[in-house]
């Protein structure tokens, strides 16, 4: 999870759509606005390029209980079904971090380990949206406890290694050619923010930045 910039105005449509019986928070208007703003790339697991793209709403609803909530464009999130399946539990109803808001690599180190992810806080444990974060994101790449989780949590580890090793074998180039133009736009896109996996990736080049100081500029 990273840092988002959100574009304002609200979609027109929001506003329309709220004032309706029935109304619908997935006009085309707010689809295509999320899908830009969020670089198609789920905020919660960093997938990119959805397949099975949806709108999730950080604070829940509740089929109406919290009627502001659901039209609410700073409440509205690209996500994958995956992500926004495992989120759609009650203890998940009090929040994780808005990463529109906040910058979750602030409050969150990001490790890929070979065989699951680590994610250590850097806050006090008593901030519990960053503490109910790391627990989300954690069960997305390692909750197993049915067959169609083992085999999408699976997957997105699996692309998750894919990504670093593509950084591992650009910082190797980079070894062996430290001032090549080339190597170092592609890790300059590799770090980007809108790159799939982008907080893990990030967090591998802050840990040995002494190794590639030249990379520093690209974590700002």
């Amino acid at each position: 999870m990273v840092k988002v910039e959100r574009s304002f105005p609200a979609p027109a449509s929001l506003k329309e759509e709220a004032a309706k019986k029935n109304g619908n928070y997935s006009e085309k208007d707010v689809v295509e606005r999320l899908k830009e703003d969020f670089h198609d790339k789920c905020y919660i697991c960093e997938l990119k390029e959805l397949q099975d793209p949806q709108i999730e709403h950080l604070l829940p609803h509740k089929n109406g209980k919290y009627p502001e909530r659901k039209f609410d464009w700073n409440n509205l999130f690209w996500v994958c079904g995956h992500c926004n399946s495992v989120k759609n539990q009650n203890k998940y109803d009090d929040g994780i971090i808005d990463c529109c808001q906040t910058d979750p690599e602030s409050k969150i180190i990001f490790h890929c380990n070979q065989e699951n992810i680590e994610l250590i806080s850097k806050v006090n444990p008593s901030d519990q949206e960053t503490e109910r974060t790391m627990m989300l994101i954690d069960e997305v790449f390692n909750l197993k406890n049915t067959g169609m989780r083992v085999e999408k949590s699976s997957m997105r580890f699996k692309s998750l290694q894919k990504e670093m090793n593509l950084l591992f074998d650009n910082l190797e180039l980079l070894r062996n050619q430290p001032d090549s133009k080339l190597v170092k736009r592609k890790l300059k896109a590799l770090l980007r923010r809108k790159s799939a996996f982008a907080a893990f990736k990030r967090t591998y080049v802050r840990d040995h930045i002494s190794e590639y100081p030249a990379l520093e500029e690209y974590l700002n």
